[in-house]
Order: structure tokens, then C-alpha cells, then sequence
């Protein structure tokens, strides 16, 4: 024999029926001891009162007072449980309709979690009934699926756009490789110049690689505690950062202020000088022959921060949020730029694993200006860590 199963629906059923045979018994109980006590009209008569029945008969008060008692309590007691019976298995019948009733979202919840693939994630439940505490929990099902199909489409772009990245640099050396072996008269210092390209090619795949590494570490940070926690100063990271570049801004002629305050913060040191560096490398990059580049750190005791402003080419309000996706470069995507496009991305994710924020803003006549603000040591977490887009007099929006 198959024992059903304990549904939510059945327990509901079986919690009201008990309580509802629970309260008919008690009222039950409570009304034959009424009707007990209540029965004693010959309490006040003398002794050895006798009373007459309707069929002649002639009995002492008292016996006739226990019998009324009796016959009256035993009929009290079997109506009233025949009645207990009816209204339990109307009243059980109709708890499980109304349980089903109530818990259909949850079947329409299930039906959908079973349904949902890669294929499908645009199914909804979509509930319209009743504004209550299963409408809502619909409404979190609807919206945690919307995030689930938000991450899935990130999820194969991201795929797509690393794929393309890293057959471009394989697909560099090989033509390059079959072109130098084809030609029958290609001297020493044509193979030096496919060596050369060879070379750069296999340096950008192995830095895309590298980053795409430092970015899943990042990412695998957000939400649970960072696996090194040590106090570090992020004008530190900064300036080395700025020592590495130093030969670049030589070499563009870039004119570089500097405001180097304590920013003293809690976390990853290697995760930190990698945000500091990326920052930094961005200004650079992406700035102009004889630009500018800004960069100030310091700290109020509550919170530090890091602010990277570079002149350079325009980009628009409303992409800056899009820059802190993998593989966006503004103007530049994918195609034609020196860099990987995950400098920004892995910035977000540093932030994120330290409880941060970072903010970014488009400055009039071109350039970006970017604001990391994270927890100092002591500190409750900035915010819920994110990334906002400001306007050009530095105010979120």
C-alpha cells in the first residue's frame, strides 16, 4: 500500500481538520457539562416529593431528575457528535480546496522551474491573483528568472566575444607561420620578422588569458569572504602602477597630476594593486598625444578612495555603464585596440569581493573619470557594491 505523500497541501488540510475537531469537541464537552449541571429542577422540592408522568406512572423526584439527566446528556452527546462528524468532513473538504486553491502558484511555480532550459528561459508565471504572500513569492520567481536570462545572455557574449578574442592572436600567427613557409625565398630576416609577429601574438593571448583568470578570481570573491584579508594603501598600489606606465607617458608626453593621500583599506593585496594598475593602464591607453591624466587617493577614516581621470576620446553618458561589461572598450570594441576590455570589468569584480562601489563619469570634451570607493579597515561595506554612471559635474544618476 502506498503511503500518500506529505504535501503541503495535505498538512495544511490535516492541521485544519484537527483543530477544527479540536474546538467541536471542547465546545462539545463544555455543553454536556451544562446541560449536567444545569439539570436539577427538583434541588428545591422536599424529600420524598413523588413525581407523575404523562403515562401514569408515579416516581420519586430524584429518580426522575437523574433519568432526565441521563437520557438528556446521552442524546446531547450523540447529536452533538453526529453534528461534529458533519461539520469535520465539511470543514476538512473544504480546507483542501481552499489549500489547493491557494498553493496553485506554487504548482505554477514548479511547472515552470521543470519547463525552464536554456531554450525557455523566457517563460513567466505572470500571476494575477490575490496580492498576497504567494503573489509575491511569483513575483521573486519572475524576477529571479529575468536575472537568470540576463546572466545567461552575459554568459554567451561574454563566451563569444573571449572566443573571438583569442582566435584573432592564434589567427594572426598562423597566417603568419604559413605565409613565411610558403615562400621559397624567405631569408633569416623574414623568419625574424615572423618570429617577432609570433611573438606579440602569443604575448596578447597569453594577457588575455591572464586577465580572464583575474577576473574569474575576482568574480569568485563576490559574496563570501576574501580568502586573503590583509591592510594595504591603495596610493601604494597607484604608485607603482604609475612607475610601470612611466616610459608610456614619456612617451606620449602625457602631463600627469598626482595627489597621493593614505587610502588605507582591508582586502586582497594582489586583487587591490591589479584595480589600482588597471586604472591606471586605462588612463594611459586610451588618452591622446600630450593629454592629461589625474590621479588622487584618500581616505575620511570611514571609507577610501581612488579617483583615475584621463583625457581622450568621447564617450557618451550613456555607455559608460557598458564599459564595465567584458570586451567593451567605448568607441573602440574589440577591434583595432591594444588592450583586452577587461580592465574596467575586473575593477568591478575587485570592488564587488571588497564590499565597494565605483562610479564613473564621461568628461566634456572626452576622457573618463573613475571613482573606487571601498570600506577602510574597521569599516561596514560601503554599500550594496555596484557600479553607477554620473554626470559630467560628478553627481550619480
Amino acid at each position: 500500500m502506498r503511503v500518500p505523500r506529505p504535501t503541503l497541501r495535505l498538512r495544511l488540510t490535516l492541521l485544519n481538520g484537527v483543530l477544527l475537531v479540536g474546538a467541536g469537541a471542547i465546545l462539545l464537552l463544555l455543553a454536556w457539562l451544562l446541560v449536567r449541571d444545569a439539570l436539577h429542577p427538583t434541588d428545591e422540592l422536599l424529600p420524598g416529593t413523588t413525581v407523575t408522568l404523562a403515562d401514569g406512572r408515579t416516581l420519586d423526584a430524584a429518580q426522575w431528575q437523574r433519568r432526565l439527566v441521563d437520557t438528556t446528556s446521552w442524546e446531547l452527546l450523540a447529536e452533538g457528535l453526529g453534528a461534529l462528524l458533519a461539520v469535520s468532513l465539511v470543514g476538512v473538504a473544504g480546507a483542501y480546496a481552499v489549500a489547493g486553491r491557494a498553493l496553485r502558484p506554487l504548482h505554477q511555480v514548479t511547472a515552470t522551474a521543470q519547463r525552464l532550459g536554456e531554450a525557455t528561459l523566457d517563460q513567466r508565471i505572470r500571476w494575477s491573483g490575490a496580492d498576497d504572500e504567494v503573489a509575491e513569492l511569483a513575483k521573486t520567481f519572475d524576477a529571479m528568472l529575468d536575472r537568470l536570462a540576463d546572466s545567461f545572455e552575459a554568459q554567451k557574449r561574454f563566451v563569444a566575444n573571449a572566443s573571438h578574442e583569442l582566435r584573432t592572436p592564434l589567427a594572426v600567427m598562423r597566417t603568419e607561420i604559413d605565409v613565411t613557409l610558403s615562400d621559397d625565398e624567405a631569408d633569416l630576416a623574414e623568419y625574424r620578422r615572423m618570429a617577432t609577429v609570433v611573438r606579440d601574438a602569443s604575448e596578447r593571448a597569453n594577457g588575455l588569458v591572464d586577465a580572464l583568470l583575474l577576473l574569474a578570481r575576482s568574480e569568485a570573491q563576490a559574496g563570501r569572504a576574501l580568502g586573503r584579508r590583509t591592510e594595504c594603501d591603495l596610493a601604494t598600489g597607484v604608485a607603482n602602477a604609475l612607475s610601470a606606465v612611466r616610459r608610456e607617458v614619456e612617451r606620449i608626453g602625457l602631463r600627469v597630476r598626482t595627489s597621493l593621500e593614505p587610502a588605507p583599506v582591508l582586502g586582497d593585496p594582489g586583487l587591490l594593486d591589479r584595480l589600482a594598475g588597471n586604472l591606471v593602464e586605462n588612463a594611459v591607453r586610451y588618452n591622446h598625444l600630450q593629454g592629461r591624466m589625474w590621479v588622487r587617493t584618500g581616505s575620511d577614516g570611514r571609507r577610501s578612495w581612488l579617483v583615475v581621470g584621463n583625457t581622450g576620446f568621447e564617450v557618451q553618458q550613456a555607455d559608460v555603464p557598458g564599459l564595465f561589461e567584458p570586451f567593451r572598450r567605448g568607441g573602440q570594441e574589440r577591434t583595432g585596440a591594444r588592450g583586452s576590455g577587461l580592465g574596467l570589468s575586473i575593477v568591478r569584480a575587485v570592488c564587488t569581493a571588497h564590499g565597494g562601489r565605483v562610479t564613473a563619469v564621461a568628461q566634456p570634451g572626452g576622457g573618463l573619470e573613475v571613482t573606487v570607493t571601498l570600506p577602510a579597515p574597521g569599516a561596514a561595506p560601503v554599500e550594496t557594491p555596484t557600479v553607477r554612471a554620473g554626470t559630467a559635474d560628478g553627481s550619480a544618476r
